[in-house]
């Protein structure tokens, strides 16, 4: 476990208004990570399961791209963002409000540690700090300062997603919002973001384009446990694979996405790659 002054963070990070006084770091990533282009990928805690699609699928392409993915660590949308940067072999940061040896939640203990084993988890509050409400919106600013850019994936009239793209817009930096139901409650604060003027994000390549980062060639994602479990109904994959209704979802329809499984009549079945 290491630290940061404030005259050693990452000009993106150092430029914000009210930059941290020191930035502790935890994993195998090197303080360099922090300064290659950032992409923040933020939402919902309580997403749909398209949220959690959207944000896996982001956290993927980006991170494919060799753009570092940076999110919260909080379950929902800033989670699948980094399983997504893991999936494809890519870097992500995690950014904590409680003290850097903490992982907050404890439910993402088990990410915390893939995270680790090659990039970072970042906090300004030293071990031993504890995870209370009001240190959250706080580090949201990290967050945004850290990178070039934020997507926000789903977000309520209230979400502390919505302080995040507040934190970027005052530094000057690109904000993406993904566009959503009008009926449902969960796309209230992305589609305002949209109506004040956020970039609307239907895929990863809207901000690599953005950026002038040409996007990876697809990989087909072979060996997925989902498809060896084929045929087989949806309650059927839950039963065998163990996973909940929300991550089943968010699982099959990225497959669906990559040409991977199809579903007719209630039964999903694996396709060539």
């Amino acid at each position: 476990m290491t630290f940061l002054p404030k005259s050693q963070l990452p000009p993106l990070l150092r430029a914000i208004h009210d930059p941290p006084r020191r930035l502790y770091l935890r994993g195998d990533g090197g303080s360099e990570l922090l300064a290659l282009t950032a992409v923040a990928v933020v939402g919902a805690r309580a997403c749909s399961p398209y949220g959690a699609q959207v944000a896996r699928m982001l956290g993927r392409d980006l991170a494919a791209a060799g753009v570092v993915v940076v999110s919260g660590l909080a379950r929902g949308v800033d989670g699948e963002a980094h399983r997504g940067a893991l999936q494809a072999d890519g870097h992500t940061v995690a950014v904590l409000g409680c003290g850097i040896d903490r992982d907050y939640p404890a439910a993402h203990a088990g990410l915390a540690r893939q995270i680790c084993e090659r990039s970072l988890i970042v906090s300004e509050y030293e071990p031993g700090v504890e995870p209370l409400a009001w240190r959250f919106p706080a580090r949201n600013r990290i967050i945004a300062g850290l990178c070039a850019a934020t997507i926000v994936v789903e977000a309520r009239e209230r979400s502390g997603s919505l302080i995040t793209a507040d934190f970027a817009l005052e530094e000057g930096r690109e904000v993406f919002a993904v566009p959503g139901e009008i009926t449902s409650s969960l796309s209230a604060g992305t589609n305002a973001l949209l109506r004040l003027g956020a970039t609307p994000l239907t895929c990863g390549g809207d901000v690599l384009e953005s950026l002038g980062i040409a996007p990876a060639a697809k990989r087909p994602e072979t060996g997925h446990p989902l498809l060896e479990l084929m045929p087989a109904t949806a309650d059927e994959l839950a039963r065998r694979s163990g996973l909940g209704a929300a991550e089943l979802a968010a699982q099959l329809a990225a497959l669906e996405l990559d040409g991977l499984t199809s579903e007719a009549d209630g039964i999903y079945r694996a396709l060539a790659p």
